[in-house]
């Protein structure tokens, strides 16, 4: 018997542009499908006109105070700056500022341009950042703030109304993706059911699938299957935050980092699919199969439906009125029974999938065995 993946049978979305890819191959590493469905797409920075008007906006005077927030951010500005012939200027500039960095990788980034960084939060924490500019006064003083991809409005808005001249420094600005194909296609998928799990490594990532939803007129549907049947995963409390408004319940890693966040979305996949032993035999079920006494069984997706009801409650007898409602097409009774032969097929042990007369259908559950109800 091969060894199975621990994310066999899983498929997973992804709606990030930058580091796409490298979630991609973590999870694939580890037996998942993925579908792509970009909802964002970055300006390159040489074409960013924002991000060079606010870079001239710097350089009519002196700042008092730079805030770098990412390490990325922070290398992809100064490199833009060199694009345009302005890299020794906006160094000068920097290099006479008191430089603050939100953590270690941005700090990492300001010591490879040759500045050094005069405080960082041991919690890497934006409000932490905040709160030591506020106590250090910044009335009439002018501060520039390297976002990237996403606004800092509390910090900008906290800093505005203590008296400071705010610069916001837009690097890596995310806008709606020139192709809403694979996004579409995406969000068809969810609510067909096929995608087991949405991770968000940004919060424009989150608000752009959120507001191509409400456009297509899918917002509803989609609230109710993140809420519901989707595991849904965010890098952390900003990216959280549009599906947070909305109720939508998240899991988030205990470091906004994308392996943590890969790891979330595996531990969160297979706490959802515990272990059932109906007539003693070991079942897992998982987004398009399941481990039956360890070996890996693909099924279609009909009968794959109705095991999903069964296993809802393991032991339940439901009835044939309700797993014909679970049909991706619907059906009558014969079409219940026709994907209830093939999924016994499927699973390939005789007695896992048990018949009850005149009443419906149940999966072999002793209710004593332990076994917990699939979500």
């Amino acid at each position: 018997m091969t060894d199975v993946r621990p994310l066999a049978g899983f498929t997973v979305g992804i709606t990030a542009a930058r580091r796409a890819e490298e979630l991609g191959a973590l999870l694939v590493r580890q037996g998942a499908t993925v579908r792509y469905g970009p909802a964002i797409r970055i300006v390159p920075l040489a074409d960013d006109t924002e991000l060079h008007a606010a870079t001239m906006r710097m350089l009519e005077y002196p700042v008092d105070a730079v805030v770098a927030t990412t390490g990325i951010g922070f290398r992809g500005w100064i490199e833009a700056a060199e694009g345009w012939g302005l890299g020794e200027k906006v160094l000068e500039h920097l290099g006479a500022a008191s430089l603050l960095t939100r953590g270690p990788k941005a700090a990492g980034a300001v010591r490879a341009a040759g500045l050094a960084e005069e405080y960082a939060p041991a919690s890497e924490s934006s409000a932490e950042l905040l709160e030591h500019l506020l106590a250090s006064g910044v009335h009439r003083k002018r501060i520039a703030v390297q976002l990237h991809g996403e606004p800092l409005p509390y910090f900008v808005e906290g800093l505005r109304h203590s008296g400071a001249e705010v610069i916001e420094v837009p690097v890596y600005r995310w806008v709606a993706p020139a192709d809403p194909g694979p996004l579409d296609r995406l969000l068809d998928a969810v609510l067909e059911g096929t995608i087991d799990a949405l991770p968000f490594t940004s919060a424009p990532a989150a608000a752009s699938t959120v507001a191509f939803a409400r456009r297509t007129g899918r917002l509803a549907a989609l609230v109710e299957a993140l809420s519901s049947r989707v595991t849904v995963a965010c890098v952390g409390p900003v990216a959280a935050a549009p599906l947070a408004a909305l109720g939508i319940p998240t899991v988030q890693p205990p470091r906004s980092r994308i392996g943590a966040l890969a790891r979330t979305v595996a531990d969160s996949l297979t706490a959802r699919s515990p272990t059932m032993y109906p007539a003693g035999c070991p079942l897992e079920v998982r987004g398009t199969g399941a481990l039956v006494a360890g070996a890996w069984r693909e099924i279609a997706p009909a009968p794959m439906a109705l095991l999903r009801a069964l296993a809802r409650q393991p032991g339940r007898v439901v009835p044939r009125r309700e797993l014909s409602a679970e049909l991706p097409s619907g059906g009558e009774a014969h079409a219940v029974e026709t994907a209830i032969g093939r999924l016994r097929t499927a699973l390939g042990r005789a007695g896992l999938v048990q018949t009850v007369v005149k009443r419906g259908y149940r999966l072999a559950v002793d209710p004593a065995d332990g076994s917990e109800p699939v979500g």
